[in-house]
């Protein structure tokens, strides 16, 4: 009973933060992503009758995983325990949508190893169960996800863009998103941004249709903008931001002025993701010398290997 899958993190265009219910992990808003071909996560889960308790990959929340794994086997009826071999080829804990990748490895590569015969909706909602963000990581492409599923609103095929991850720091957060994502209600701005949200959804998917980078590319800074200036009024204040992320962000206003459009946006981390078009994945690249950087292009959802 055992079985791989490989799975892509994500990187939100329309952000969520906050939940409407926790256990059941429904946002507030929601959210349109794209899954990363260069960062990913493979996990192996192995079924066994003779475990006494399920084991995790050093460094990963055992706890967590067990959960998510007791409602696969609730599902299938079995109470086997399992061993969980998991790795990502990118920073851990850092604000680049790990847990999303980690939680649609663990729950294709555990539902394929019980045997459950489950539709990409239904690998989306227990997806989502594990951590909100794993959802978008199942479908392909590009992802909406809204209420308790997510679906691909296109293939990865149907706009070349690159997004430039530029890793400003690989530390773990100090501050988990969950963590984070509990205190959304008592900023001020909250109810601000709820009310600007679907006009800006509407907008974006209107982008995105056309092919419109600049247009895309203003929605996308808008709202992680106001994502964070929601977070940093939140009590205590949240700042994920550092000296090093500000300046990317200046750096990206400067090359726009000077000609070369690409646009930034920012998930609960330091890290600072660059939206391009493929055309002009060289010249963006010459001007990041020095810096550590992660290109991805659209990539498909969670597969079994």
């Amino acid at each position: 009973m055992k079985a791989t899958a490989k799975a892509p993190a994500n990187i939100a265009f329309i952000k969520y933060w906050g939940k409407k219910d926790e256990n059941l992990r429904l946002p507030y808003n929601p959210s349109i992503s794209m899954n990363l071909s260069a960062c990913v996560t493979i996990t192996t889960v192995d079924f066994a009758p003779d475990l006494e308790r399920d084991s995790v990959s050093e460094g990963f929340d055992e706890n967590r995983i067990s959960g998510h794994l007791d409602r696969l086997r609730k599902l299938a009826g079995v109470t086997y325990k399992a061993r969980v071999v998991t790795e990502n080829n990118f920073p851990k804990g850092s604000g680049i949508a790990s847990s999303a990748s980690g939680f649609a490895a663990l729950t294709v590569a555990g539902a394929a190893a019980l045997g459950l015969d489950l539709s990409e909706k239904e690998l989306t909602s227990l997806a989502r169960l594990g951590s909100g963000s794993a959802c978008r990581s199942i479908p392909d492409g590009f992802v909406k996800w809204d209420g308790e599923f997510a679906h691909s609103l296109y293939q990865p095929s149907y706009w070349d863009l690159r997004d430039i991850l530029v890793i400003v720091e690989r530390g773990e957060k100090k501050i988990s998103s969950s963590e984070g994502h509990s205190r959304v209600e008592t900023s001020p701005n909250f109810p601000k941004r709820l009310a600007a949200l679907p006009k800006r959804i509407q907008t974006l998917e209107r982008a995105l249709k056309q092919k419109d980078l600049r247009l895309f590319g203003e929605i996308i800074e808008e709202d992680c903008l106001d994502m964070h200036h929601v977070m940093q009024t939140q009590d205590p204040p949240l700042y994920y931001w550092n000296d090093e992320t500000e300046k990317i962000m200046d750096e990206v206003r400067s090359w726009r002025k000077a000609g070369l459009p690409v646009y930034f946006t920012i998930d609960a981390g330091p890290n600072v993701h660059l939206i391009c078009e493929a055309k002009n994945e060289s010249a963006l690249i010459k001007q990041l010398t020095g810096r550590e950087i992660i290109v991805n292009s659209p990539a498909e959802g969670a597969r079994l290997l």
